[in-house]
């Protein structure tokens, strides 16, 4: 299938160390989040600001106010709403949206008010397609609803696993919505799935967990129900596999 949109690379991270990590690296654009342990959710305004000063590439920020599902209360709605407006005023070059309704389809509703909040951002709808219980009608939702991107794995875990759908994704989205590709994307098997999904773009997250630099270690104490280790460990974006990365997809 014919290459539908300009090939670009993605690199999700968690916070403005990783993201100038990946722009040195190469990325043509950022995934800006917190708590990718949690799948990302939305990093905070300093945060945020702190990125605009420091940014060469353009950045989207994740807009997800929690982990877990993407069927929101009222009020957590609201909020994404505030955070889009929020961001918008801010000048980030885009932001990472999605809400679905309680039998798996797109809330187009709320969607479509996300995308007329942010606009002119651009806008990308994150993994919570890959949720959905039909990805061709979530494909004309999405489009319907005026969004930009889609993220998906091709509703599995890995890349590997959904090369058929997001093959069969692409193909539905018929140049009307880019499709980015992820899920286990590495240096390996990028170029192979870039060729064979025939996906628009692809998003991956080179992630390393380094020890952390505290001297003094409370035994006794974890914060957030983790393992006490996790305490002092920092989980961050590795340059030279981005880099790798980059280099492999970019040869197919």
């Amino acid at each position: 299938m014919a290459q539908q949109h300009p090939f670009k690379i993605e690199i999700c991270v968690e916070g403005v160390d990783g993201l100038v990590a990946a722009q040195e690296a190469g990325a043509d654009r950022v995934e800006l989040c917190a708590s990718l342990l949690e799948g990302g959710i939305t990093p905070s305004l300093g945060v945020v600001k702190t990125a605009l000063a420091v940014a060469t590439i353009p950045f989207h920020v994740i807009v997800r106010p929690r982990g877990g599902d993407f069927l929101y209360s009222a009020l957590e709605f609201q909020s994404m709403l505030e955070d889009v407006k929020a961001l918008r005023e801010l000048g980030v070059a885009g932001v990472v949206i999605g809400c679905l309704t309680a039998d798996g389809r797109m809330d187009e509703e709320r969607m479509k008010a996300l995308v007329e909040a942010a606009r002119p951002l651009k806008v990308t709808c994150h993994r919570a397609f890959d949720m959905t219980a039909d990805f061709r009608e979530a494909v004309e939702a999405l489009v319907r609803c005026g969004v930009d991107r889609v993220l998906t794995s091709g509703q599995r875990d890995t890349a590997e696993e959904g090369v058929d759908i997001l093959k069969a994704t692409a193909e539905a989205a018929a140049g009307r919505i880019v499709v980015m590709a992820c899920g286990g994307l590495n240096e390996d098997n990028i170029a192979r799935l870039r060729r064979e999904s025939g996906c628009d773009e692809m998003h991956f997250a080179a992630l390393t967990t380094v020890g952390s630099a505290m001297q003094y270690r409370n035994p006794n104490v974890g914060m957030g129900g983790t393992a006490i280790e996790r305490e002092y460990e920092l989980t961050l974006t590795d340059r030279e596999a981005v880099r790798r990365t980059i280099a492999a997809a970019r040869a197919a």
